[in-house]
């Protein structure tokens, strides 16, 4: 008897454990990118609304990121802010709540420096800061992994085609008449193959799955997996 009350009371005691932990929610139109120095793992198909945290201060890394439309457009417009840090302080098994300021009336201006609050469940005290960033997603990544080395990532793009090479014509060699005569003129830039649609691409993808239902997102897959 003695024994089955000793493992009861442990196992009360690791389960009681396992549950107390705090949690953060955030809302569709925003993003976790990181937590602790540490990259938050995402897809483009489901949206993460939930970090679990224990006691202690925790340094979050959030974007805000939402689909709008502007009246104009027959497509949806997609918005991205840059990186915000939340610094919050959490005790307990308390559910905390990130939510805009006040209303998301323009989302483009909002976008531009989005101002969140953080809320508890139950109306207690909350402590936390919010620092805004002007650092682009994949500069502030790659000074998150210790993999920045200075160089604007996108100016130091490079184009890739299916992982293939382009076959090229092959070169003719000037004549020396040719050589003399014509004029030494400068390469032409090369352009990054088509970065801005593949990204369009991306995004449109995401907004149609976040808003199919189940059935539709079940035969969508059927067909993508016979597309490889």
């Amino acid at each position: 008897m003695k024994l089955t009350v000793t493992a009861s009371a442990l196992f009360a005691l690791l389960s009681s454990s396992s549950v107390l932990a705090a949690n953060l929610n955030i809302p569709m139109s925003f993003e976790y990118l990181a937590l602790d120095g540490q990259e938050v793992e995402t897809n483009h198909f489901t949206h993460k609304a939930d970090l679990t945290l224990s006691d202690g201060e925790h340094k979050i890394a959030i974007r805000y990121s939402d689909v709008y439309d502007d009246g104009i457009s027959e497509s949806p417009n997609f918005v991205k802010s840059s990186p915000f840090i939340v610094t919050l302080n959490t005790s307990g098994d308390h559910q905390y709540i990130l939510l805009p300021k006040s209303k998301i009336v323009a989302p483009p201006k909002y976008a531009k420096a989005p101002e969140v609050i953080i809320k508890r469940k139950d109306g207690g005290a909350v402590d936390y800061s919010i620092v805004q960033t002007q650092l682009k997603e994949d500069s502030f990544m790659s000074k998150l992994l210790g993999t920045d080395t200075g160089v604007d990532v996108d100016s130091a793009s490079v184009a890739v085609t299916a992982g293939k090479e382009l076959p090229t014509a092959p070169i003719k060699q000037p004549t020396e008449v040719e050589a003399m005569t014509t004029p030494v003129t400068e390469p032409a830039a090369q352009t990054p193959a088509s970065q801005t649609d593949s990204a369009h691409a991306g995004q449109m993808l995401q907004y149609w799955w976040l808003h199919a239902d189940a059935a539709t997102r079940k035969e969508f897959m059927s067909w993508a997996i016979k597309q490889l």
